[in-house]
């Protein structure tokens, strides 16, 4: 028999996911000839960015920022920045 209850484990806030991707007109002060619209979801929020490049390019490099994010959001990956200590120094009273 199971003891814990939904109402007692934490709510987590679902993972970002790429939303639509479509192709646009390039902005006025952009270059280029290719510019999508991109959505970013999680939820209930959306984020919205513009990003050059066709359609397939920025489908894979939105993929690659919405893994960072998820993976962020799990907390930090591991670096960790170790520093040897100092050896002791021989004790010169011991001959």
């Amino acid at each position: 028999m199971d003891n814990t209850s939904k109402a007692t484990q934490p709510t987590q806030t679902p993972p970002f996911a790429v939303g639509i991707i479509e192709s646009v007109k390039p902005p006025a002060e952009g270059e280029g000839k290719y510019w999508c619209k991109y959505t970013i979801v999680q939820g209930t929020n959306t984020i919205t960015g513009y990003r050059q490049g066709g359609v397939k390019a920025v489908k894979k490099a939105v993929g690659e920022i919405v893994a960072d994010m998820n993976q962020r959001r799990m907390g930090k990956r591991g670096r960790v920045h170790l520093t040897p200590s100092a050896k002791p120094k021989a004790n010169a009273a011991a001959k």
